[in-house]
């Protein structure tokens, strides 16, 4: 009875060592809740006493709102949406409302904005969706800000759609495939498994952003840079497509110990070729180097020890 107690009051004490970190993610069809995941099964695996776990949630606005109130430890998020959230300006989510308690950990690769539309919808131009039923994305997701600002770019408002449709992005495909909705916007990694779904089943067309547009809309929000989507990306589309492009970063709240994040970033990014194999954007996208390019919000101290460890900051 005695050797019983012991094993479970060691066993409690076990279970208080070790950290949990939820991580925010996104749509199940997208590209954050597989990275999310493949990097939660690197840090249980490493044992080095944190639990991860990935949650699916709504995207880049609904994350930085889950770790300002406590609910998520980590997040994915494009670096435009962290930026805003950071500064409290920019969009109505953070307009005047600045989250500044969260950190970056790490810059991971592109977020192209996708423009899908059904290739019987005749929308050939960003300026034909103008009466269309066009999903914008979920609310509180990064893409519905990015397809705000390419509207605006062209004149046009949500209100100038026959109808902006905010819903996921799994909802968006359903609807896409049941001839509900015209065309889609997506802030997805490249080769999205929603958007190769859909044109298994739906003959779509990819609508490029005129040259001239990207010109504009990067010098009005300096985080968008201008994107080829190969021919060949999505079944049936055959021509490169000129749109324009966020990065995915990885962040935490502030509130994280450094100790912990470094143990993190260490089961994570300090195997390369085992993080790569995640998804094939990281193998494609990702360097240790690019990485800490460019962040819009301040490095946390335990990432900053990390990449001092490996050489990638002095």
């Amino acid at each position: 009875m005695r050797n019983t107690l012991l094993a479970g009051i060691a066993f409690l004490g076990l279970g208080l060592a070790q950290e949990f970190v939820t991580i925010g993610s996104g749509a199940t069809t997208g590209v954050y809740f597989p990275v999310a995941t493949g990097m939660a099964k690197l840090v249980n695996d490493a044992g080095v006493g944190i639990r991860a776990n990935a949650r699916s949630t709504g995207g880049s606005v609904a994350n930085i709102n889950a770790i300002a109130a406590g609910e998520f430890e980590m997040a994915l998020a494009q670096n435009d949406i962290a930026y805003y959230a950071y500064q409290g300006c920019c969009i109505a989510a953070f307009d005047g409302k600045p989250v500044k308690g969260i950190r970056a950990l790490a810059a991971l690769y592109p977020e192209v904005i996708h423009i899908v539309a059904r290739a019987d919808a005749g929308i050939r131009t960003v300026a034909d969706l103008k009466g269309k039923r066009v999903v914008v994305g979920d609310v509180g997701s990064g893409t519905e800000q990015n397809a705000r600002q390419i509207l605006e770019a062209y004149g046009l408002r949500f209100e100038d759609l026959g109808q902006a449709i905010r819903v996921s992005a799994t909802q968006g495909i359903q609807l896409m495939q049941d001839k509900r909705a015209d065309a889609l916007f997506y802030t997805v990694g490249l080769g999205a498994s929603a958007i190769q779904q859909l044109a298994l089943t739906t003959p779509i067309t990819l609508v490029a952003v005129d040259l001239g547009k990207i010109q504009a809309i990067a010098k009005k929000y300096p985080f968008y840079v201008g994107f080829n989507i190969p021919g060949g990306t999505y079944k049936g589309v055959e021509v490169t497509t000129p749109t324009v492009a966020v990065q995915a970063m990885l962040i935490a709240s502030e509130k994280l110990s450094p100790d912990t994040v470094y143990k993190f970033m260490k089961a994570v990014f300090g195997n390369q070729e085992a993080f790569k194999k995640i998804h094939p954007n990281l193998e494609r996208f990702f360097s240790l180097q690019k990485a800490v390019k460019g962040l819009p919000i301040p490095l946390h101290p335990g990432a900053e020890r990390f990449y001092k460890e490996v050489g990638v900051l002095k």
